[in-house]
Order: C-alpha cells, then structure tokens, then sequence
C-alpha cells in the first residue's frame, strides 16, 4: 500500500464521520424543532378549545415567565430633574382584576395582587426621595375584600407617609377599580376611561334543572338548611336568595356610603349614578366622580404640585427580569398578557376561579 493511499483511507474515514455526525444533528433539529412546533400547535389548540367552550368572555389567557419572588428594581421612565439627588415620583402599576389570592396559573407564574401591591408601597415609603406616588389603575374591579384591603392599605400608606396619592386612571377603572382609586388625592381620567359601575355583585350558576332532565341527582348531607345556599345541583329557594341579597345591599351601602364621604356628592346625584351604570371619564368628571380629565404626564404634574415640589423622575418598581421602556409597560404583579384573537380568555377563570362577592365590571358574567 502506497503512503498516499494510507493517508487517504483516513482522510475518508474522517469524511464518513462528519458527515454521519452533521446528518445526526440534522435529525436533531428536525426533532427539537418538532417538538417546539408541537406543543406551540398544542398550546393553540387549548386557547382554541378554551374559546369554543367559553363564547364571547372578558377574560384572557396569561401566559408568563417572570418570577413574583424577585426582589424589586426600579427604572426611571421619565424625567424632567437634574442630578443624582433628584426628587422622585412613584409609578405603581394596578391592572387586571383584583383578587386576595395567587394568581399563578398552569402558562403563568403570578403572585399575590394586594402583596404586590403593598411591596411597591412599602418602597415607595422608605425611599426619603419619593415625594409622591401616581397610581396607574387599569381594572375592571375583583373581589370585595382585596378592594377593601388595597383601598386601606393606600390610605394607611398616606397617613404613614405622608407622600400624596394621585390616581390615574387608563383603559378602565371600573367597580373595584373606582373603589381603590377612591383612596387618591387627586383622580384623574383620561376622557375614554370607562369608570363608574359603583355596585355589587355575586354570580350564581344554578344546573339542577338540567340534571334533573337528564336524570341525575345530587343530595348533600348538611347541618343546616342555608348551608347549600349557592350550590348549582340544589334548586334555588327564596329564603337563600333574600340572605345573598341582604349580603349585597351591606356591601353596596358600604360602597356608596365612601363614594359620598370621599367625593362629596349629594344623594341626588349618587341616586342618579351609583346605579351599576358605567361611563366615561369625561361624563365623570362632569358628575365629580373624578377631578379632572388627564393623561399620565399630567398626573406626574398633579403629584409633583401635591408634593411641593418642581422636578422629579417618574420611577417604576419591577422585577429585573422584566424589561420596562417605557411609563406604560406592566409591572404590577399581573402577569403580562397574551391575548388570543378578539376573543379573551384568562385561564384561572376557565379552571373554576374563585366564588365570591365582587365589587367588579364583567358584562360577560351577565
């Protein structure tokens, strides 16, 4: 064998194995990238499914990678102050429906709202440099209690402080959004703000009918004869009906009666308004509902001028891993949110949710 040939064999045999090797990690792409495809197709094919069984619903579906238990990072999103020793305003975030509770989901790592809530808070007044806070409210409402708890928590927050609150309010800040934003000094819509919805109410789905057409009975052994009150598989009784009715017309007068000593408006005009009816934020301001019609930069003004001072930077708390450009990304505890097609599903609501009464705007749940 020639010495060219023996140098051959193994340039071959090299070839042979590289190209088996880049056809091996050919095949693993092909199958990694399949794997990806298939659960992306997966993941589409639930939000489908969850959409043809829910219909038309103001929910969405959360989807979120972001750990609640990070420590919090602040970022300044706007400024109008000179030099390190500037003054600062505090950007806190409230969006979505309010909730005393862990809003993780199976595609979203959440957290607790009101504990989010007050970690900010908490920030925001050990920080000697913060003056003032502007509360960003995008919310539909929630529960009575986490309204009534965040509501407290704000106005505990200013008696401690001292630091001015202002509200501003974005896309909605309706029911339990309103309620909240009661604890500001100032409160400010943009015009398009759907607000108002000052009421209460509870849901009750009720199948036993159905089941009894369909020749299924469901019995439960019980101590006492309301402790079904509420349950789907009994049939609704009036004595139950007048009890969560009586439950609905305390948290109402509850929920009027800080209306009027926040806002100061008659009984003529809280007859005409704390209805249920929701409105702009323009019709708002013209009842007193709000104090005036403004964008965010003007509520950064309003705390400034409440404040007493004349320059600032505008902060965000947020996790580090969460990237914020700009005074309008999310940064509550709320996850950040994917939503599918028109329809909006939230995936926590389709898993059963939480019974309860709500302080909340849902025209879905009607």
């Amino acid at each position: 064998m020639s010495p060219l040939s023996r140098i051959e064999r193994p340039r071959r045999f090299v070839k042979t194995a590289s190209s088996r090797a880049r056809l091996a990690w050919n095949q693993v792409e092909t199958a990694s990238s399949s794997a990806r495809g298939g659960r992306l197709v997966l993941l589409i094919a639930l939000a489908l499914a969850f959409l043809l069984l829910t219909g038309c619903t103001p929910y969405r579906l959360v989807i979120d990678v972001t750990s609640p238990t990070e420590r919090l990072v602040e970022t300044t999103v706007h400024s109008d102050a000179k030099g390190w020793g500037s003054h600062k305003i505090a950007l806190i975030d409230l969006s979505g429906v309010i909730a005393d509770r862990d809003t993780s989901t199976l595609l979203a790592a959440g957290g607790n709202p009101v504990s989010s809530l007050f970690e900010r808070l908490r920030k925001a007044e050990h920080d000697d440099r913060v003056k003032a806070i502007v509360l960003r409210v995008n919310s539909p409402g929630g529960t009575v209690a986490a309204s009534e708890t965040i509501y407290l928590e704000l106005r505990r927050f200013r008696e401690r402080s001292g630091k001015p609150i202002v509200v501003q309010m974005g896309e909605l800040a309706a029911s339990g959004g309103y309620y909240i934003s009661l604890a500001g000094d100032k409160l400010i819509a943009q015009p398009t703000t759907v607000t108002g919805s000052i009421g209460v109410l509870i849901q009750l789905v009720n199948v036993s009918g159905t089941m009894r057409l369909l020749g299924v009975h469901a019995e439960a052994v019980v101590s006492g004869p309301n402790k079904t009150m509420g349950s789907p598989f009994e049939p609704e009784e009036e004595q139950h009906r007048e009890l969560f009715q009586g439950i609905v017309d305390e948290f109402y007068t509850s929920f009027r009666g800080l209306v009027a000593e926040r806002r100061g408006l008659s009984e003529e005009v809280l007859n005409e308004m704390a209805d249920g009816r929701i409105m702009t934020g323009a019709q708002a301001q013209r009842v007193g509902l709000v104090d005036e019609t403004g964008t965010l930069l003007d509520a950064f003004a309003a705390a400034k001028k409440l404040a007493g001072i004349d320059r600032a930077k505008l902060v965000k708390y947020h996790r580090p891993s969460q990237r914020v450009a700009s005074a309008y990304d999310a940064t509550s505890s709320a996850p950040a949110e994917t939503e599918v097609n028109v329809l909006q599903v939230k995936l926590d609501s389709l898993l059963g949710g939480t019974s309860g009464f709500y302080y909340l705007w849902a025209p879905g749940l009607e």
